[in-house]
């Protein structure tokens, strides 16, 4: 059998699974190969067997690397023992605290833990406690434990901050030398309410020039971007904790910033009434919505407001309202704006791309760091116009570099795999609609089927399989286009204050600008053809013919190793965040215990079905357990449960009602149960109260139930009191009397539930 190597993923049931580094399927590792490893391990494990689906399970030959950071659990004292019961359940075990390596916690709190020894066959793993996080209600502690639990880097170096602290107020004149002054271009900020960094500022206005077949009708878009790869040099204190983490992480109330606040808030944000440094994205883009021509830049700009998405929305809404009449000076541009946006989102649709109607939501939080409530976000054409702007700004970067065949990062998303495909025509089709994919589906194709899809009560559900469908967008140095957006080329340029992959992308085109070349592994920039100063490891020391190409292979395989990292760190942020939001619904949804809702099913699997609440936006799982008596088998095709005696069919859209039955605020789990037809009024008449009937009759019906349960207890009263030759008949007339009332109430059940 083959060896492989690989990273352990532990699961919460005990058993775990190996991540081969080589990509193939995982191995299925059990419970007794899980004792002595812990969750996110290096191990080398022997295929042993395959399982009747051909899938294998192996067996732990070596462990190559134990995982040295701290795990995050409560402390706990059990029998006279202390340990710490890990927070994330995927560790499978406990840990032994001896009494002088609790550091003082108190039992319950939170608490960092350093391993002393690793777990064994026959023992658990030992370890000290190194930092007390704090009480597990304590206000933002489900963000300290996010943050530990998934490595989220927290804290910046002290040569960061220091470097940081070094950095200039203000844009300095030396700052200015050698950019195009825009200062006097009424640039603005568009963002949310709630954003404190502005990293993108715009500008349109109108334009025609030429005559005859030459002569051009549309628009000078500006989209200009904070400069921060003036202020981060490669190599520098800020520029390693920058890659360190790749990408800010935003939770409700809360960010971990890429870059210290003395740049992400203060030098590179776009502030209004304040010279900034900036690079420039200057577009024409004609009536159809083309891009005719475009130019890149250095600038100093100065932003001539901080407008809001609810601001621009009202004056578009109303160019005559109030909103318009605060910002009059500037309805002009933002009109040109929304045109502009409209020519370019007439050539989305031109190219084919994707856009699904999705429910985003936004969690409202109090003072004290819980949700409040859980709102719809809604888009509005102010959203959108930004969005456009930036993404033609995007592309006209990644045309850039292309063009100069200089490597970079390119934000990367292919469509289907065959299999997926295979998965969603056959999903469709069970549906019942009639639409074929071709063997390479375009992004044109998903994007009809979302059309014709739009207005059915299903649709939501529809595109969120046409989403699954495809594959995870990526960073990475081989192009082969963005499938959703249906580009052949598409990078990110413009967000550099949370995104590293952008600020890469703002020095590769600042060294094209000046005719040379950016290396990544030195971070320095040079003329193309002068070999870096400091080669790669392992790299020839110098060029001839062979050796040239050698040195290009290298220098993409470092391009690569960044786009993985980022990508890893994207997806990293992103749990993390989705770790604190569905901890805060868990909280939330404990006050709402045993309380009833409609709800969306989903999804559908083997083990039961996830619903949506509807006045909640909050998920929750209805176990295959909670269905009811009857045997359901999964659909994977059709995505259903069906019950087999009574054919009863439970599929990704279909309507139910549930009520919320358990929390458990640790697994981050939330169970419902199916609320059936009738239960709610059988319930209500459990408790002597009288549900709504259905009509008169069933009241009037309701009404002589209660008469006759009332004589049936007088005369058991008065048959205790009599004799015995007389206790007889007066049991019989009540039992008569008892049963008369019992059929009559079964009646009115069944009628109720009619």
């Amino acid at each position: 059998m083959s060896e492989v190597e690989g990273t352990v993923l532990g699961h919460r049931d005990g058993h775990g699974f190996l991540r081969r580094d080589d990509g193939a399927p995982d191995i299925y590792l059990a419970p007794q190969e899980m004792r002595a490893v812990l969750h996110r391990d290096r191990i080398r494990v022997r295929v042993v067997r395959y399982d009747r689906k051909g899938r294998p399970e192996g067996r732990v030959l070596e462990i190559v690397e134990r995982r040295k950071s701290p795990i995050i659990g409560r402390l706990l004292h059990e029998n006279g023992t202390w340990l710490v019961a890990p927070e994330d359940r995927r560790y499978g075990q406990d840990i032994l605290i001896p009494k002088n390596a609790t550091a003082n916690a108190a039992v319950g709190q939170v608490v960092a833990v350093e391993l002393t020894e690793p777990p064994s066959m026959y023992s658990q793993p030992v370890g000290r406690i190194t930092e007390v996080l704090g009480e597990i209600d304590d206000p933002g502690m489900e963000i300290e434990i996010a943050v530990r639990k998934y490595e989220v880097p927290h804290r910046f170096a002290a040569e960061t901050l220091a470097q940081a602290a070094q950095l200039p107020d203000r844009i300095r004149p030396a700052d200015q030398k050698h950019r195009i002054d825009l200062t006097d271009v009424p640039l603005v900020t568009i963002d949310g309410e709630d954003a404190r960094d502005f990293d993108d500022a715009v500008y349109c206005e109108p334009l025609k020039r030429g005559r005859g077949k030459t002569a051009f009708s549309g628009w000078r878009l500006i989209v200009a971007i904070a400069d921060v790869s003036h202020y981060v040099k490669p190599g520098e204190p800020i520029d390693d904790d920058a890659y360190e983490r790749a990408t800010s992480v935003y939770f409700p109330r809360r960010v971990i910033p890429m870059l210290p606040e003395k740049l992400s808030n203060g030098l590179c944000s776009l502030n209004p009434d304040v010279g900034r440094l900036a690079m420039v994205c200057d577009m024409l883009v004609r009536e159809d919505g083309e891009i005719d021509a475009y130019q890149f830049y250095p600038a100093v700009i100065c932003s001539h407001a901080r407008l809001t998405y609810t601001e621009v929305a009202a004056v578009l809404g109303n160019t005559r309202g109030v909103e318009a009449q605060r910002r009059k000076d500037l309805v002009p541009h933002l009109l040109h704006l929304h045109e502009v946006y409209r020519a370019l989102l007439k050539q989305r649709g031109t190219r084919g791309a994707i856009d699904f109607e999705t429910t985003e939501t936004q969690i409202v939080c109090d003072d004290n760091g819980r949700i409040e409530k859980i709102v719809p976000r809604t888009r509005t054409d102010a959203h959108r116009l930004i969005e456009e702007s930036m993404l033609a700004a995007n592309v006209c970067a990644a045309d850039f570099i292309e063009r100069h065949a200089h490597p970079a990062l390119y934000r990367v998303h292919e469509g289907p795999t065959p299999e997926k495909r295979v998965s969603l025509q056959a999903y469709l089709r069970g549906l019942g609609i009639g639409v074929s994919l071709s063997d390479e589906p375009t992004p044109a194709e998903l994007q009809a089927i979302a059309q014709a899809t739009k207005d059915r009560v299903d649709a939501a559900q529809i595109h969120a399989m046409l989403l699954r469908a495809m594959q995870q967008a990526i960073y990475t140095a081989s192009n082969s286009g963005h499938f959703g957006l249906a580009y052949e080329a598409y990078t990110h340029f413009t967000s550099p204050i949370r995104r590293y992959p952008d600020l890469l992308v703002h020095r590769v085109i600042k060294a094209l600008l000046l005719a040379k070349r950016y290396h990544l592994v030195t971070g320095e920039v040079q003329n193309p053809a002068q070999p870096p100063r400091r080669a790669p490891p392992k790299a020839a020391a110098k060029p001839s013919g062979k050796a040239k190409t050698q040195a290009s292979a290298q220098e993409m395989e470092v391009w690569e190793g960044a786009g993985a990292h980022c990508s890893a760190n994207e997806r990293r942020a992103d749990e993390a965040s989705r770790d604190v939001e569905a901890w805060l619904k868990c909280r939330f949804m404990r006050e709402h215990l045993g309380e009833e809702y409609g709800g969306t099913v989903s999804a559908a699997t083997t083990f039961g079905l996830f619903v949506t609440l509807d006045e909640l936006y909050v998920e929750g799982l209805v176990h295959i357990t909670e269905l009811g008596g009857e045997y359901y088998r999964f659909d994977e095709v059709k995505q259903e449960l069906r019950g087999e005696r009574t054919g009863v069919r439970y599929a990704v859209g279909s309507r139910v009602r549930v009520q919320v039955i358990r929390v458990d605020l640790d697994a981050r789990k939330i169970d419902f149960r199916l609320v059936r037809e009738g239960e709610e009024a059988d319930r209500l008449l459990a408790r002597g109260r009288k549900p709504a009937p259905a009509s008169a009759v069933d009241e009037l019906e309701v009404v002589h139930v209660r008469d006759r349960e009332t004589k049936a207890a007088r005369g058991k009263a008065l048959a205790s009191r009599q004799g015995a030759g007389t206790k007889g008949v007066a049991g019989k007339k009540a039992r008569t009397a008892g049963a008369k009332s019992a059929g009559a109430a079964k009646a009115t059940k069944s009628r109720t539930r009619r």
